[in-house]
């Protein structure tokens, strides 16, 4: 817990001075001098602007800052879509002072710390494309970072969000000169992470690229783009971070957006990738979103980028100054246990664990859905069983919570969204002891509607014995995308009869605690978290058809047994 407790606070500061977070599957395109009205008039304290050379001949702007006395020095290196000189915003409005308090936590650690514009924004010239340029342009500038007279040669990258992102795109091109990156909050493919279960995350993708001054004409585009094809996995770290050559500390929140992205970054990395990144990966969870957490509960000390402390330092002092500070010999996970928070009564069972490895060890046990809206280890045997609801795409159900970016986020009390025909609730008796999980969850559902296609939703709820019930996860699935995004993969529904479909609904750690009841919410819409499917089998983007009101139906019997699957971990290892 310590760990925990012992903020770094260089890269919130960053974060919130360059005005905060974008999501990464936006296909943004604006001029250099898009947000010039926003920007802090003038460089940070102690910063000196430099401009480097692409390939293509585009001019970039970074802001330089190094440390006190005779280099060279180590670099540590952060690539921004915010501004360089950070953002005039209400909650930050000083953001040079705030950038140089950031870069000074580099500085006096005997690093230069560059920070600088992307592509087309800012001071940088070029045209913004959102991570299109980011592999190319991020190798040449790290290659760019270690060739300067202040530079050593060896070069680190670090970043949240988009500013991880970024980093990650360097690391796919190998640069020879990048020796490790510290990486906060990043996905792992963005076409996932925008249309999970091909599904389209409306209010946090539309709302933030309309908040941009995109046209009307490009968001309607962003609609269509829910299938896979070769744009999406161009820069997409899935297709690419075969490719990645070096140790990266990856940082994530179980209610941030990019959960699951964390996590299979480092998953992936730590036991699949190219010699120098595979078993030199470190991961650390922490119970925060990507903002403040809404609603009843909290996690004192757990910052919502918790970036454990000493940590990111630790990690460059390890791998750029080849200091033996033991950090390879601590284990590669760290991550937070939850359990009950409400406020003012939080329990001890919340706390930091370690692993080996992602997920720890676990055996999968089934809740399986029950006609009298009861949650049960035991598998049905009855003949048939089912429940029907009606799905009217003009009453969707409001959301409440999840990981959300650009509105309440984190977990919210699923009460609110109140009685409704169109929402189940399965949930278990009170628990007569403890059951901690940690690693994926995923819904086996089986499904009908009696239309060519529809979308459920699912989500996993903590009820506490005050009735309180916190959302733990959630993930939507369209129909007929049940099979794969590709497109030989697309089938409608034939109407009326059941399928399978297993909804991801990402990582988690958490201990639903003795008298607490395991629930699983499903409904067919969460808005405006996310798109409302019109049930007409239509192509997304077009809204020619008139939406149809589904009747969308949910069986568990002994044939077509719909159950969510969790990773109940052994005793011993919460130790």
């Amino acid at each position: 817990m310590k760990r925990m407790n012992r903020l770094a606070v260089a890269s919130a500061a960053l974060l919130l001075a360059a005005g905060g977070f974008g999501p990464a599957a936006s296909q943004v395109r604006a001029p250099a001098q898009a947000q010039a009205e926003t920007a802090w008039p003038g460089l940070p304290p102690g910063a000196v602007e430099e401009m480097m050379t692409l390939r293509d001949g585009v001019r970039l702007a970074a802001n330089v800052y190094k440390p006190q006395g005779k280099g060279p020095w180590p670099v540590v290196l952060s690539r921004t879509p915010y501004l360089k000189d950070g953002r005039v915003t209400e909650q930050t409005p000083n953001p040079g002072a705030a950038l140089a308090k950031a870069a000074k936590r580099y500085t006096d650690a005997g690093y230069v710390y560059v920070l600088q514009d992307v592509r087309g924004k800012g001071r940088s010239e070029g045209f913004y494309s959102a991570f299109e340029n980011d592999i190319e342009d991020g190798y040449d500038a790290v290659e760019w970072a270690a060739a300067q007279p202040w530079s050593n040669g060896k070069v680190g990258m670090t970043g949240g969000s988009a500013l991880g992102i970024t980093a990650n795109s360097a690391a796919m091109a190998a640069p020879p000169h990048l020796k490790a990156a510290y990486v906060v909050v990043a996905p792992a493919d963005r076409l996932s992470y925008s249309y999970p279960g091909g599904v389209l995350k409306e209010k946090d993708t539309l709302g933030w690229m309309k908040q941009q001054g995109v046209s009307d004409e490009v968001l309607d585009k962003m609609r269509a783009r829910s299938v896979d094809d070769v744009s999406w996995n161009r820069v997409a770290m899935t297709t690419n971070r075969k490719y990645i050559q070096i140790p990266i500390y990856n940082v994530g929140g179980w209610y941030d957006i990019f959960n699951g992205g964390s996590v299979d970054n480092f998953q992936w990395l730590q036991n699949h990738g190219a010699q120098g990144a595979r078993g030199n990966q470190k991961l650390t969870m922490g119970p925060f979103g990507h903002g403040q957490l809404s609603g009843d509960l909290e996690y004192p000390g757990s910052d919502r980028l918790a970036l454990g402390g000493d940590q990111e330092i630790r990690w460059f002092d390890y791998w750029l100054k080849g200091i033996d500070n033991g950090v390879m010999d601590e284990p590669p996970v760290q991550y937070f246990m939850m359990a009950s928070a409400k406020k003012g009564a939080y329990s001890p069972k919340n706390r930091m664990l370690a692993s080996a490895n992602w997920p720890p060890a676990n055996r999968e046990v089934r809740y399986y859905l029950t006609p009298d809206k009861g949650l049960t280890t035991r598998a049905p045997a009855v003949e048939e069983a089912k429940a029907a609801y009606k799905f009217d795409p003009n009453r969707p159900v409001p959301t409440f919570g999840g990981a959300n970016l650009t509105f309440e986020r984190g977990p919210m009390d699923q009460r609110a969204v109140g009685q409704r025909q169109d929402y189940l609730r399965f949930q278990t008796p009170p628990l007569d002891k403890d059951v901690a999980i940690a690693g994926p969850v995923s819904m086996e559902l089986w499904a009908a509607t009696d239309g060519p296609d529809t979308d459920f939703m699912v989500k996993l709820v903590d009820v506490y014995p005050d009735g309180y019930e916190a959302l733990v996860l959630d993930a939507p699935i369209r129909a007929r995308y049940r099979n794969g995004r590709m497109p030989d993969d697309i089938r409608m529904m034939t109407p009326g009869a059941p399928e399978k479909l297993v909804v991801d609904l990402w990582p988690t750690a958490l201990t639903f605690e003795k008298g607490h009841r395991i629930a699983v919410h499903v409904t067919s819409s969460n808005s405006p978290r996310f798109e409302v499917n019109p049930n007409n089998g239509e192509l997304p983007g077009l809204g020619r058809k008139k939406p149809r009101v589904a009747t969308n139906t949910i069986y568990m019997d002994a044939t077509r047994p719909s159950a969510v699957v969790l990773p109940v971990i052994y005793p011993a290892d919460l130790k």
